[in-house]
C-alpha cells in the first residue's frame, strides 16, 4: 500500500468526498488488479457528478497522477474501448 493523500476539495460535502475517494480507489484497483468496466464508469459519473467542470477534473486528475502514478484519464480512456462487462487492467511502466 503506497501513502500519498488524495487531491480534494474542502468545499465538498461528506458525500461528494465519499464519490470522489471511491473514483481514486477505483483507479487504483484499474493498475492493481483490474476493475470491470461497468463499475469503472459508474463511479466516474459519480465522480463528473461532484465535478462537472472538464478544467477541474483533469486538474484533479494530474494532482491524483502525481501523488499516486495512475491515471483517472487513462483507466476511462481504456474502459471507453472495452466492452460491457470486461475487465480493465492498466499497466504502469512507472511503477
Amino acid at each position: 500500500m503506497q501513502n500519498y493523500s488524495y487531491p480534494l476539495d474542502e468545499a465538498w460535502t461528506q458525500e461528494d468526498i465519499v464519490k470522489v475517494i471511491d473514483l481514486y480507489n477505483a483507479v487504483e484497483k484499474a493498475y492493481e488488479s483490474g476493475i470491470k468496466r461497468d463499475e469503472f464508469l459508474q463511479k466516474y459519473r459519480s465522480f463528473q457528478d461532484v465535478v462537472p467542470m472538464k478544467m477541474e477534473q483533469k486538474r484533479l486528475d494530474k494532482e491524483f497522477e502525481i501523488e499516486s502514478g495512475y491515471s483517472i484519464y487513462q483507466v476511462f480512456k481504456k474502459c471507453q474501448q472495452a466492452k460491457n462487462g470486461e475487465k480493465v487492467r492498466i499497466q504502469n511502466e512507472r511503477r
